[in-house]
Parts: structure tokens; sequence; C-alpha cells
């Protein structure tokens, strides 16, 4: 069989890493893939002292390696959403197959990458965008393919896993565990995208579509961060039998999708509540397999590397008759279904209202939730810090929409016992 020829852009981080593991591992990945697959043609600004380069053709500007003729496949690593977006349609219009691990492109771009490939004859292929190792593109698209998933439930961004961990485990505060996650390099220097949920939500927009069979829609997933989350809300979630995960949900519902990230309480007793560290896991509800979940390395240069070369196995094997598996899963057009915006989504609450040490106060409080028609499962009032007179009260209520929630925060906020702010975090049982 004749060879398969691989042109990576870029020699960062998973660029090393995926170069090296190629490398190390190059004869079983030859006779996985039926065929030899070599790396001809490196593209990066600077050289990577980690790699050896003897005998490989390197260029200083990538768009080099998608005018080789003789190179096959572009593996684009390079990051971002500029050049990276240039180089792919570039790539495709030159007739050639892309592996990236760029989640913000494909969330972002992906429907116009998608479509440009498709009228090319040429694969798009981003395993690697979504979980680094763990194979859960694969896993929806192929493995789960008898299936309508009615649901996902993802820690899909290690960084915030972590700094939750390590809240929990040790009781330390938010800002002291983000400056070590830096430190050991879980967070980058500007960490906005972990903290904020951007990366999650990038995630999540794949993990979506795949599922759902939707168009990508970045700009429909509610994303919140974990930058306000505080040790005493870890703590009395951990009282409740409840930890706090980031987590990324996507669930089909009679009145459309729903696409949220946002810090979530979930049963102690779940499996998911108790990945913790960097790891990721992503839980998938199917109607015929029940719920699954993949579990492993979210990021890290080898844990990337191994779904990066997956797809150029994948493309390897089909080289001559590309194109076997849609993009997003789904051979004929992706449904536009209703996504739902935050107020419409359904979901319990775990509520911290900090009110006077006055008599008659929580019963007030529950006369405003039902004025709303939320119902409570459980509340608790703790004793009040020796530092202000305000005493906690901790409710968590049954399901409810968005927006009934939002209204009964505010009327809650304008009563005169209660003079900061209530601190609202959603809950998912997910046992269904």
């Amino acid at each position: 069989m004749k060879p398969v020829n691989v042109g990576i852009c870029g020699l960062g981080t998973v660029g090393a890493g995926t170069f090296n593991v190629l490398k190390r591992n190059i004869d079983d990945i030859d006779r996985r893939a039926g065929r030899p697959v070599r790396i001809t043609h490196v593209g990066a600004r600077r050289d990577n002292p980690d790699c050896d380069l003897e005998g490989i053709q390197v260029s200083r500007d990538i768009f080099e390696v998608v005018k080789d003729p003789d190179v096959h496949i572009i593996v684009e690593l390079i990051g971002g959403t500029t050049v990276s977006k240039e180089l792919v349609l570039a790539a495709i219009k030159a007739g050639k197959d892309v592996v990236t691990a760029n989640k913000a492109l494909i969330a972002e771009f992906g429907n116009e990458i998608f479509a440009a490939a498709e009228q090319k004859g040429v694969v798009v292929a981003y395993e690697a965008a979504v979980a680094g190792g763990i194979p859960i593109i694969k896993a929806i698209r192929e493995g789960l393919v008898a299936n309508q998933i009615s649901g996902l439930a993802g820690i899909i961004n290690g960084t915030g896993n972590y700094i939750l961990s390590e809240m929990r485990e040790k009781g330390r505060a938010f800002d002291d565990v983000l400056a070590e996650a830096q430190a050991l390099g879980y967070a980058e220097a500007d960490p906005t995208f972990d903290v904020a949920g951007t990366d999650a939500a990038h995630k999540l927009t794949i993990l979506a579509a795949n599922a759902f069979g939707i168009p990508l829609q970045f700009d429909k997933v509610y994303t919140e961060g974990i930058a306000e989350m505080t040790q005493e809300d870890v703590q009395y979630a951990d009282e409740l039998g409840y930890r706090i995960k980031h987590l990324g949900i996507a669930r089909r519902t009679d009145h459309g999708v729903e696409m949220r990230v946002h810090p979530t309480l979930i049963p102690n007793k779940r499996l998911i509540a108790n990945v913790d560290g960097v790891m990721n896991a992503v839980l998938v509800f199917g109607d015929a397999v029940g719920p699954t979940m993949y579990y492993g390395q979210g990021a890290g240069a080898e844990a990337t590397a191994s779904a990066v070369i997956a797809d150029i196995v994948d493309i390897a094997r089909d080289i001559d008759s590309p194109g076997l598996v849609p993009h997003l899963g789904f051979s004929v057009e992706t449904k536009d279904l209703n996504v739902l915006t935050s107020e419409e989504i359904t979901t319990a609450y775990y509520l911290r209202i900090s009110v006077k040490d006055e008599v008659g106060q929580m019963a007030r409080i529950a006369d405003t939730l039902s004025q709303f028609g939320i119902n409570m499962e459980a509340i608790i009032q703790k004793e009040a810090p020796d530092d202000t007179p305000l005493v906690p009260l901790i409710l968590l209520t049954q399901p409810v929409s968005e927006k009934a929630m939002n209204s009964a925060i505010t009327a809650i906020e304008s009563l005169p016992s209660v003079t900061e702010r209530v601190v609202r975090i959603r809950l998912e049982r997910l046992d269904s």
C-alpha cells in the first residue's frame, strides 16, 4: 500500500507530543492503518529541541506545508482562530484532509469549514478538540449510533476541576488554588478561558452538535465560570451530600435543546462527582444503552496526541474513499432544533441567603419562593460567622424554570432582612 504523508503545522506542546508518539509507535500505527504513515513535512517558527527532525522537511512558513504536493494530511496544531482558519481552508482548497485539536476553531467556524470540506470531498477530523485523549467524539458518532441521545454532562475542563477539587479536599480559597494551577502548568498565565467557562463552552458546542445532529452554535451556550466560587459553598454542598463540579450540560427537551456550562451540585454518590484533579469525564444518556461514562486525561501532550493520531489513522485507512463518517455524525442535513435561552432551562437549585438574625426570616423566604411556584427540598440554618450579624440559610429546591428562579431571587433580595446578593448554584441529579 502506498504511504500516507503527514504535514504537522505547529510544534508546541501538542505538536511535539504528536510528532514523538507517532515516531515512537510507528510500527503498530502502520499495522493499524494498513499502510505506512510518515511525517514528511513540519511547519514551525522554530525547532523544538524535544523533536528529532532529521530527514524531515522543515518550513518556517506553515503554508508551505499546505503547498507541498506530497503531503496528504495537514495536522493543524497552532491554535487560535485566525491563522488556523486560513490554514485549514487553504488545505481543504488544496484537496488535503485535515486533523485538528482546535476546539475554538471548530466550535466557532466548524459549520463553514465542514461545508467547504464536503464540497471538496475531504475530511476534517477533530477528536482531539474535546476531552484530550478520551475518544468521546468517536463514541457518540460511532459507538452510540443506534441510540437517540437524550443528554450529556461533562467535566471537560481540567483546570476548573482541579481548582474545585482542591477547594473541597483541602479547604483552600479559589485565588490560592488558581495561582498553584498556574505554577504547575495546569492553567495559562491568562486563565480566563478556563475559569470563565469559554473553553468548556467550545467543547460542549461540539458535543451537542454530534449528540443531537444540530449545527454548531457556540453563541447560544449559556456560560458561567467558577471565579465566584467560595470555599463556604463547597463546604455546605459537601455537608448536604453533594459535590460542586463545573459541568457542560446538553439536554434534549420537548421544547428544544439546552446547552449550558456552569458550576453544578451533583450527588456525591454519582460516579462523575468523584472525578477529581485535572481529569475529564463525560456522561452520555442513550435510550438503548442507558448512561455510559468516558473518563481520562483531558489535556497534555501525549494524551491529546493519542486522539490526533487516531484521526490520522482513520483518514489513512480510507484515504482513497474519504468521508465514511459525517463530520457531525449525521449524513442528512443537521436539524435546526430550537436552542433554549437560559431563562427557559429547568433545573434544581442550591441557594445561600444571608439574612439578619431575626425571628421569622425562614418563613418569609419560604413564602416568597412559594409565590413563584418553587418548592423546597431542604433548608438548613447555619450559625452566623463571628464577624457578621448575618445568618446563612442554605436551601435546595425542586426543579423549576430559570425564569421563575430569577424572579424569586429578585424578590428575596428586596426583603429588608436580606442585605447581600443571593448565591445561586444549579443542581443536577444526573439519574436519568
